[in-house]
């Protein structure tokens, strides 16, 4: 039987047990589609690096002996199109039966069942064999629960897969050291420079402009930095072992305007096209840390499991649970537009310039970037969570469906009302000048409510919560910041919701 296997651009896993044999009559598909590159706008360098990664692992395979059709962007027999390239090769290649891993977007995951519901050749979906759990399991794990506390889900993975454990105990006999990893990075330890590959990206550049894509952001033609190949990826791996690690969890949430990645590893592109596995870098982590306990804490590496053991774990499994309901969700009811400097950079707060051209220049920022300055602000002005998505999926190099929609419009934007954060995140200018320096160079004032320069996430910050306290009048971990806002003087809040609304109103001029 000639088999024809499917592999999407995010499926890189050369450690699939697909790969382990070759065999003559299975024939591998990938190709580089007009359907992926043009469903959002996307940063140029997340076509490129995907592109690069794709054709890397396409010589990975040819050298180890499997078969290949592999189609170029600008091939011009390249239909564009997922189910004309998959029916094509079926009659070409005299396909006997079509296999696919099942993907981790839900679009492409109907997408596929469609067509394999219209060929008329046998069909079979796979494991990834990438994910620590099953697409259901996080389902299972909370049936019959209120509340879907990943703290809970976390811990129950520590127990499940023996990590960072002692026993039935956490060694430490701490689960969660979050408390020790909010510090503020004040330049008194040196950062390494990042690990970068200085990779020449001309011809794949030419190739997006011959095929008329449409893309935003910067790049360095002679010197992408991104990791295309799992040999590189295991070197970024290794980098922040030896460079970083020792000071990640410390300084996980700070922000610092001379520092764009700080100790952060970069590996989740590396990990999102799945060139590398959760459990190899968790395990690689892991097992630095036992060995060099003498300059590394525990709290650095548990910040670290964390974010991948229990976040990313976690954040897939809301996805599949709540799809396709969760992509209509916005309980607030935000409306309103992206203003113009979320492509450009152009605007005078401080903070939100950084961040915003950080990941114009970088595709890349780190979770409180995106969580409490970008996502916060876009919360505050009341932005429509479908406008915050398709930028945030568009902008950033890691950013796959399953891993920006629930972080985006469930933890930043609140939208799901709850599944995922028991509060919105949202904050005065106070959080961002607690955690960065950002606020001590910006033309506007942290400590003013209104006034010509005041600072805009200040108002924003209580007008949102007067627009939004019936909404929150029974959360709980509401309950005090509403009471402040009783507090207020009526004059007051007056002069700040015309602050407030002067801002939503002509956010370009900010």
């Amino acid at each position: 039987m000639k088999k024809l296997r499917l592999i999407l651009g995010d499926q890189l896993n050369i450690q699939h047990s697909w790969f382990q044999k070759t065999d003559e009559n299975t024939l591998y598909l990938i190709a580089e589609m007009q359907q992926e590159t043009n469903y959002v706008k996307h940063h140029i360098q997340k076509i490129v690096a995907f592109f690069m990664a794709m054709r890397n692992f396409h010589l990975s395979l040819k050298k180890a002996g499997h078969q290949v059709v592999y189609f170029e962007i600008t091939d011009t027999n390249n239909p564009q199109n997922l189910e004309k390239i998959i029916t094509d090769c079926i009659e070409n290649y005299k396909i006997e039966k079509f296999e696919y891993q099942l993907p981790d977007e839900y679009r492409l995951d109907k997408q596929l069942k469609s067509i394999c519901s219209q060929i008329k050749i046998e069909s079979e979906g796979v494991d990834s064999e990438h994910f620590y759990t099953k697409r259901e399991e996080l389902s299972t794990f909370f049936e019959g629960k209120k509340l879907l506390l990943m703290e809970n889900f976390y811990r129950n993975m520590r127990k499940k897969h023996h990590i960072l454990m002692d026993g039935s105990t956490p060694i430490g006999n701490q689960w969660n050291f979050d408390a020790d990893n909010r510090k503020k990075y004040k330049g008194e330890v040196p950062v390494p420079a990042e690990k970068n590959f200085h990779t020449n990206v001309a011809k794949i550049i030419a190739q997006i402009k011959s095929a008329n894509i449409v893309t935003f952001g910067n790049i360095d033609v002679e010197n992408f930095s991104w990791p295309s190949s799992r040999e590189q990826c295991l070197e970024v791996l290794d980098y922040f072992c030896r460079n970083l690690l020792r000071h990640f969890g410390d300084y996980e949430d700070a922000m610092h305007t001379d520092e764009k990645f700080l100790f952060h590893s970069r590996l989740s592109f590396a990990m999102n096209s799945k060139m590398l596995s959760p459990k190899e870098v968790i395990d690689t982590v892991v097992s630095y840390y036992n060995a060099h306990k003498e300059t590394i804490t525990l709290s650095q590496v548990e910040g670290f499991v964390r974010q991948i053991l229990g976040w990313r774990e976690y954040i897939r499994g809301i996805y599949w649970k709540e799809m396709p309901d969760y992509a209509q969700m916005n309980v607030l009811n935000n409306t309103n537009k992206l203003p113009d400097f979320f492509w450009t950079g152009n605007t005078k707060m401080n903070c939100m310039k950084h961040a915003i051209q950080q990941s114009l220049d970088e595709a890349y920022a780190h979770h409180i970037q995106r969580l409490m300055v970008i996502g916060n602000f876009t919360l505050l002005t009341q932005i429509h969570p479908d406008e915050v998505d398709n930028w945030y999926l568009g902008v950033y190099i890691d950013a796959i469906e399953w891993v920006e929609m629930p972080n985006t419009r469930g933890m930043s934007q609140y939208a799901d009302g709850g599944i995922i954060a028991t509060k919105p995140y949202v904050s005065s200018g106070s959080y961002i000048n607690k955690m960065s320096n950002n606020c001590a160079k910006c033309f506007y004032n942290v400590k003013e409510k209104f006034g010509d320069k005041a600072c805009p996430f200040n108002s924003l910050y209580w007008n949102f919560l007067d627009e939004k306290k019936e909404y929150f009048q029974k959360n709980q971990r509401m309950g005090m910041m509403l009471n402040l806002l009783n507090k207020i003087k009526p004059e007051d809040l007056c002069q700040i919701k015309l602050k407030a609304n002067s801002i939503i109103q002509n956010m370009d001029d900010y």
